[in-house]
């Protein structure tokens, strides 16, 4: 269980789940009225931390810079939404709810949270529960001290004075795998076409008459004959040999590129106006000036 010394540690800090997976970020923490201690944290889920989920402390640890639940990630995102009043406080039908929710009943969690002697789980007798950490006012720790059940969170009990808050928007990013891209590479098969030049012999015939510079050369041999003579011709053919060569390396590189995106919201904040007095001015609303409420 968290100790009220240790909600500072708590507050805007990682919540895992039993399975160690990251559910959101802690935003606030709900305190009994009337033992002060830690009841519920709410968790900012969602892509853009745009869901707040309440999550039992009872069983919950302080692990180094985060915050563990005992509870998966998907019961926590699908836990109802509850309404937190204007003080802050938790009723005791939305207390029921989440209760069932996560499998407690509400005599058993009562029981703990009012059993004398021992710090428990904070509850109060009523059901209800204040506010503590962003968003709210308070003493100088920064959570709204317990002790008395419905008690509007950041107003002291001698004074007319009443706080407005409103809600803002916090837009984050979030890293998500958008696609892969992988490379592959196959063999193809292609017809090449290249034209070489090629040499071949042929047979000319050629006579040439007896002359006094050719006369012993050609009477040479006996006067009357049978003869033969063989002529061994020679011609070129295109031989086709494949090499394979590197001709180009190809790799894959991933840039990043900034583009801006709008995305829109819906935010809540409290208005005051005053009621049963003629003639209030209020000097940052010139609308007030002269009103008859």
């Amino acid at each position: 269980m968290i100790a009220r010394e240790q909600i500072h540690a708590v507050l805007d800090h990682p919540v895992y789940d039993a399975e160690g997976k990251k559910v959101g970020e802690a935003k606030h923490i709900f305190v009994d009225d009337a033992t002060g201690l830690p009841e519920w944290v709410t968790v900012k889920t969602g892509m853009f931390g745009t869901s707040e989920s309440f999550v039992p402390i009872k069983d919950a640890s302080l692990v180094d810079d985060h915050l563990e639940v005992p509870y998966p990630k998907s019961t926590i995102k699908d836990a109802p939404n509850v309404d937190v009043d204007a003080g802050g406080h938790l009723s005791e039908n939305e207390e029921h709810r989440l209760f069932e929710h996560y499998g407690i009943a509400w005599d058993d969690a009562w029981q703990q949270a009012n059993r004398p002697g021992e710090g428990g789980w904070a509850h109060s007798g009523t059901g209800t529960g204040t506010a503590a950490g962003t968003g709210t006012t308070g003493n100088a720790e920064g959570y709204v001290e317990g002790g008395t059940a419905g008690r509007a969170a950041g107003r002291r009990d001698d004074d007319d004075a009443m706080t407005r808050s409103e809600e803002r928007m916090h837009v984050g990013v979030e890293r998500t795998e958008a696609g892969r891209v992988r490379l592959r590479k196959y063999v193809v098969t292609e017809e090449v076409q290249q034209t070489v030049p090629v040499r071949h012999e042929e047979v000319r015939i050629e006579r040439e008459p007896i002359t006094d510079a050719n006369r012993d050369e050609a009477l040479s041999g006996p006067e009357l004959t049978e003869d033969e003579h063989e002529v061994v011709l020679h011609e070129e053919r295109p031989v086709v040999e494949t090499r394979t060569v590197p001709v180009e390396r190809v790799s894959l590189k991933a840039d990043e590129v900034t583009e801006e995106q709008t995305v829109s919201g819906e935010v809540r904040k409290e208005e005051i106006e005053v009621e049963g007095v003629e003639g209030v001015d209020d000097p940052d609303d010139p609308g007030t000036r002269g009103r008859k409420h």
